[in-house]
């Protein structure tokens, strides 16, 4: 690397974000930016290490460690420190066809490996990130790239979140011509109605590089489902020489306790889906938490989103429950470097909430029960108990409830964000495709061919709910699938 000892003269910095008590006030994007002397200091810091666990993008105990992509870390961090920004941007583009994503959603698996976290706090990668890819955009760098030859063959790309963008531009690439069909009236999937628009702003990033990949020659066609009587699969298959599904594992896993059927109960997708058309086309027509007490059942990015979004509404208190522990403050002997590390953290929510209201709105270790609705039917309130886990007769670790802990919580709205449990069925049993263990459509790793011959998955309909990244991963490797069947051989990584 340019700066040997970098690692040991300069400390980790990442950029300000806006102030909480700010940015809760609109929906504009929350981080700023470094200056780009700041940027090439963290650069430095990066070991030129012997074995890069950051970009080796490996599953250990279940769990990525490095970057999913195979991002060439080391090499762009190097070329930033002396400065050579259009370079760095060409190694990024080499693995990443989305770095403007990644760089602002990703949790950063490859961070997580660093090895200079094994010691000290890690290289600032997923910042460095963002920042080329923004460089790149700002200086004209990043421009439509037509292929030079067209292939003649026609694919279809069923699903337009992170696995279908990566597969349908891998697949442009290659000459084939693309068509994305999304049943949403604006392409982006996840990306666009399941992040909230302060941490991926739709106009200015999200549509920027769809209008890029229609420049490019990909067609995208909107407020379509594949499956229904609209555009039935047989329509499809005899369209298209090949099909990638990319549907998402978008079936939310619910709460079936009593009281469930009662109004103001919502998953948490249809919470921020509605928000962020509100947000975009500026209507009223969105669950509002202004004025009401939410409790958001489940943690992780959906369960921080809502936390976020129900702030900005103006809620007038915010709880979100928890059934796990909190984590340790720093690794446990259980969880060594270069795993990702389980530690506890604080969210940009969870921040905001703080700011807000005086305290962190996580409850740990606690599990709702019962639902209580007023005279008019709706929710007036949630009875939870705290639990502790332990282990039945088949030796696994279940919930019990604590006697004596039960809490009877005031709540006008709840928001379920306990994750999701696979594709939606419709589709899957239009196209007459095999499930797995995990009513996941069966297709394996690497490989993305379905039961059926010419139909490929990826994504999460294919690994279940995972990271935008590893959609990405499996969006790149469903294309390079399809191109081999289409073509007997294939170029693309």
């Amino acid at each position: 690397m340019g700066k040997t000892t970098g690692f040991m003269e300069y400390k980790r910095e990442v950029p300000s974000d806006r102030a909480p008590l700010e940015r809760i006030n609109d929906w504009n994007e929350f981080h700023l930016h470094m200056p780009d002397e700041d940027l090439r200091t963290q650069g430095a810091r990066c070991m030129d290490c012997g074995v890069p666990f950051c970009h080796s993008g490996v599953l250990i105990s279940g769990m990525a460690s490095g970057c999913p992509i195979n991002n060439l870390i080391p090499e762009w961090n190097d070329l930033i420190y002396r400065n050579h920004w259009h370079q760095a941007l060409d190694r990024l583009q080499k693995t990443n066809n989305f770095p403007e994503f990644t760089g602002r959603v990703c949790p950063a698996p490859c961070e997580g490996s660093c090895t200079l976290s094994s010691i000290d706090p890690a290289v600032t990668i997923k910042n460095i990130e963002v920042s080329i890819v923004e460089r790149g955009f700002d200086e004209g760098w990043i421009v439509p790239a037509l292929p030079e030859v067209r292939t003649g063959k026609k694919v279809a790309v069923v699903g337009s979140g992170p696995a279908g963008l990566s597969a349908a531009a891998q697949l442009n690439k290659a000459g084939h011509s693309v068509t994305v069909f999304e049943r949403a009236d604006l392409p982006g999937g996840l990306l666009m109605y399941g992040i909230p628009n302060m941490k991926l702003d739709k106009r200015q990033v999200v549509l920027r590089r769809i209008k890029i990949m229609e420049e490019e020659g990909i067609a995208f066609v909107c407020n379509t489902e594949i499956g229904g009587k609209e555009y039935p699969v047989k329509k499809l298959r005899s369209e298209f020489d090949a099909v990638v599904v990319t549907t998402g594992a978008t079936q939310p896993r619910d709460l079936p306790i009593d009281g469930r059927n009662v109004k103001g109960i919502h998953f948490a997708m249809e919470f921020l889906t509605t928000n962020t058309r509100a947000v975009l086309n500026g209507g009223e027509d969105f669950i509002s938490a202004k004025g009401k007490d939410v409790i958001i059942i489940g943690g992780g990015d959906t369960g921080t989103d809502c936390v976020g979004t129900s702030i900005r509404h103006g809620c007038n208190s915010v709880t979100q429950l928890e059934i796990m522990p909190k984590s340790p403050e720093e690794r446990a002997s259980d969880n060594p470097w270069p795993e990702w590390p389980k530690i506890h953290k604080v969210d940009y929510g969870q921040e905001e909430a703080a700011a807000k209201f005086g305290a962190d709105p996580r409850v740990y270790l606690t599990t709702a029960t019962r639902f209580e609705s007023d005279e008019n039917g709706a929710v007036k309130a949630v009875h939870t108990v705290e639990v502790t886990w332990e282990k039945n007769d088949k030796g696994q670790y279940v919930p019990q409830p604590v006697p004596g802990s039960e809490q009877v919580r005031p709540a006008q709205l709840v928001l379920l964000a306990m994750g999701f449990l696979g594709p939606e069925k419709l589709l899957v049993e239009s196209f007459g495709l095999e499930l797995d263990q995990r009513s996941n459509i069966k297709a394996d790793f690497e490989k993305y061919s379905t039961n059926i011959p010419g139909i490929f998955a990826a994504g999460d309909c294919r690994r279940g709910q995972s990271l935008v990244v590893w959609a990405f991963n499996e969006g790149r490797g469903a294309a390079r699938e399809c191109d081999r069947y289409l073509m007997g051989a294939t170029e693309l990584p």
